[in-house]
């Protein structure tokens, strides 16, 4: 591309930037903190003020105050579709794209949408409708973001299945934490403001736990506080150290610990608002033709999970692997390499040779920090 074709596609893509919707989202610890209805009060202010909003999708779980909100506001028709001998609905995108209101409520961020539909998940139709210039207001419960799968599965004991990418939350104008006190959400499931009272006691034997509710709540704060210091280092001059910090995650193709790598390292690259690459270093021993197709399956997943958490994947072979995760760091001027615990695959790779105290000697050398991850 010559250098006049790029200036005239930077200019597009400065255009297509300011036309695009504005994205809010309200998140929080678990449901019932009222996410769903200060959606719908924002909407009622909205209206007063002689905005165009409707509702895209919203899901009142038959809370009597939420479904009171969602008279006088239009609601655009879903989808209705029929999957396994059922009639289901789904959000339609493409009525909302011809309607285009000013703005429109989407619920349930994370929600898988029916097979076949035209994207696999709703926040695949939110972006959709920002690039078509639509503002979206939505909601997600913060189990639901990916990095923080494996925290959420220590906490609860639950595997949430339904996830978003950490990038959607980057990409949003604002995040608003809606909060409440462990005991004020415990009070509310009490009175019957969240579940239907059959279900009451088992969600106070399980989920809804004090101390559980209270480690949620800490990762929903924590997640805002980052989106605002990332707000910060992109609207208000601060240290530029914090700006040129890189992270290289290395990996193998131990799918668990590969997996918790790339997750932690994407939430210390999400606080810092920096770059991040992931690194799979292919020995002899990994070849394709030696190990085993669950093994490749895991590491293509593990690479698609590592680029929508916003990383770039490097694939290099090689049989030395202290050598090129020192090459790679070099080269792209990485500030913090992060492994996994001794006794790992690639560390145990790394302690056979000599070249790992080299390793470590460069990365000092070069004011690289190593992170062990356990």
């Amino acid at each position: 591309m010559s250098a006049r074709e790029q200036s005239v596609e930077h200019f597009l893509n400065l255009i297509r930037k300011s036309r695009r919707g504005k994205f809010k989202i309200y998140i929080g610890m678990s449901a019932g903190v009222g996410k769903t209805f200060r959606m719908l009060q924002e909407a009622h202010s909205l209206q007063r003020n002689g905005v165009d909003v409707r509702i895209g999708y919203i899901e009142t779980h038959n809370r009597k105050e939420t479904q009171e909100l969602l008279a006088g506001i239009p609601v655009i028709e879903r989808k209705r579709s029929f999957y396994k001998g059922k009639e289901l609905e789904e959000m339609d995108i493409q009525a909302i794209l011809n309607a285009r209101p000013d703005i429109v409520l989407v619920d349930e961020l994370a929600h898988t949408n029916i097979e076949g539909s035209k994207n696999e998940k709703r926040w695949q139709d939110v972006l959709e409708l920002l690039d078509a210039g639509i503002n979206v207001i939505s909601a997600v419960n913060i189990q639901h973001i990916e990095s923080l799968h494996d925290d959420v599965l220590r906490i609860t004991g639950i595997d949430v299945k339904e996830r978003i990418p950490d990038k959607i939350l980057q990409v949003a104008d604002e995040v608003v934490n809606i909060d409440l006190t462990s005991d004020e959400l415990i009070a509310r499931l009490r009175e019957g403001k969240i579940y239907h009272p059959s279900k009451i006691e088992t969600a106070l034997r399980n989920f809804f736990q004090s101390e559980k509710i209270l480690q949620l709540r800490e990762l929903a704060l924590k997640e805002v506080a980052s989106q605002v210091e990332r707000k910060v280092d992109t609207e208000v001059v601060i240290n530029e150290k914090l700006r040129h910090e890189r992270f290289l995650a290395c990996i193998s193709s131990n799918h668990e610990t590969a997996r918790m790598i790339i997750r932690k390292t994407a939430r210390l690259a999400n606080y810092y608002n920096s770059k991040w690459y992931v690194l799979y270093v292919q020995t002899p021993g990994e070849d394709a033709n030696r190990i085993k197709l669950s093994v490749q399956r895991h590491l293509i997943n593990n690479f698609k999970m590592a680029t929508e958490l916003g990383s770039e994947v490097l694939q290099v072979k090689s049989r030395n692997v202290p050598a090129e995760i020192a090459r790679v760091a070099e080269q792209k001027h990485i500030t913090t390499v992060c492994i996994g615990k001794p006794h790992l695959t690639l560390w145990r790779i790394m302690l056979k040779t000599t070249m790992f105290n080299r390793l470590l000697n460069k990365l000092s050398a070069s004011d690289i920090d190593v992170i062990i991850l356990s």
